[in-house]
């Protein structure tokens, strides 16, 4: 099983492991694309960031912390995403990333995980395109 249960997610931010999270397709503009959200242990707390990236369309590519800005302006390195957040209760930052993002409570995963529903969910694209 690949999305963790609340009290595994909260286990990893407490072994000082991240946890993120593919929430989906957006449009930013006209621009299409995807949104992922992360939280990872930062000093002495925990920041929630959010990822607005190109839809590459290809189920090979998994590390979506490579993948381009839909912004370039608005993220100045694509792996960090944009800091929404820092608390030190783990909790406090899921309940951000989940209110700020439309990250849902039953889909977090391990730190680098993401990419494979982001792979799930091209080829869904793609079945519900053939004819």
């Amino acid at each position: 099983m690949r999305h963790l249960t609340r009290p595994f997610v909260l286990g990893a931010l407490a072994r000082r492991k991240g946890v993120e999270q593919f929430v989906g397709p957006i449009t930013l503009g006209r621009e299409r694309g995807i949104r992922w959200v992360a939280v990872w242990p930062w000093q002495d707390g925990y920041n929630v960031s959010v990822h607005d990236v190109q839809d590459l369309d290809d189920e090979d590519y998994h590390d979506l912390s490579v993948f381009p800005p839909l912004d370039p302006e608005d993220e100045d390195d694509t792996g960090y995403g944009r800091a929404i957040g820092h608390f030190q209760d783990p909790a406090e930052a899921l309940w951000l990333a989940e209110q700020d993002t439309g990250a849902n409570p039953n889909r977090w995963v391990n730190h680098g995980v993401a990419g494979d529903d982001y792979a799930d969910f091209v080829l869904a694209r793609r079945a519900q395109q053939q004819p």
